[in-house]
């Protein structure tokens, strides 16, 4: 389970204690800093990734929201606790997770962290999504133009001097060496000889040296490189 670091801020002793007694009692938290004001959190934001933040409102100097709105983006999580419930509203304009009236019960802490996981988690697919999507495609350069190409589209690249031929429905002609556009390939591409990279899911069937792929295309297999090929094609 990922650890949740946090911070929490808040001028009162007792309540600091109250919420340091909290934190410990859940394995994932980990507590950072328990401060007495808000320059101690900007002080540790700014050389620390913090998570999650436990915020008091009123504090001398420095309110609570006033140091939501002065927190670089990204900013952690906040969890507002306060003894002031007019602050609500503007609490959540501000989109903190949640907003905890003073006195409150480790139960309604505990809902309230349950909060902060739920959206880390969101925000963890949401990433991974997008992440998935910048793999799926490849931006090349071909004919002063800038090609978003989807990497399931190319059946095969060939090496054309200083330059290569990405053969999807049609062919592109880019400015690189096959070695170095090789690199940025998927797992499902394999060198199969020194002038051919082939998309292994275009594969039709293999017959001695020589490659069928879907689109009726012929490609050589070159002697060093067939191992490679095989060994890829199992491991699929």
């Amino acid at each position: 389970m990922k650890t949740i670091k946090c911070l929490l801020a808040d001028d009162e002793p007792i309540a600091r204690q109250i919420l340091e007694q909290y934190i410990g009692q859940i394995p994932y938290l980990s507590l950072v800093k328990s401060c007495s004001d808000a320059f101690q959190v900007i002080e540790i934001l700014q050389s620390e990734k913090i998570d999650l933040v436990f915020l008091d409102i009123n504090m001398p100097k420095l309110s609570g929201l006033s140091l939501i709105k002065s927190m670089p983006s990204p900013s952690p999580e906040i969890i507002i606790t306060t003894a002031y419930s007019n602050h609500a509203i503007e609490g959540f304009e501000l989109s903190v997770t949640d907003y905890l009236l003073k006195p409150f019960s480790f139960e309604r802490f505990l809902n309230a962290v349950l909060k902060t996981k739920s959206q880390q988690k969101k925000n963890t697919d949401k990433s991974n999504k997008e992440d998935k999507v910048a793999k799926e495609s490849i931006f090349v350069k071909s004919d002063k133009k800038l090609v978003n190409l989807n990497f399931a589209a190319i059946y095969f690249i060939e090496a054309y001097g200083n330059y290569i031929k990405i053969h999807t429905n049609e062919t592109i002609l880019v400015s690189e060496t096959l070695s170095n556009f090789i690199q940025k390939l998927p797992s499902f591409f394999v060198r199969t000889h020194k002038s051919y990279c082939v998309n292994i899911q275009k594969i039709k069937l293999i017959d001695g040296n020589q490659i069928s792929l879907t689109n009726g295309e012929k490609i050589l297999i070159g002697n060093t490189h067939r191992k490679e090929l095989l060994d890829k094609i199992e491991s699929m």
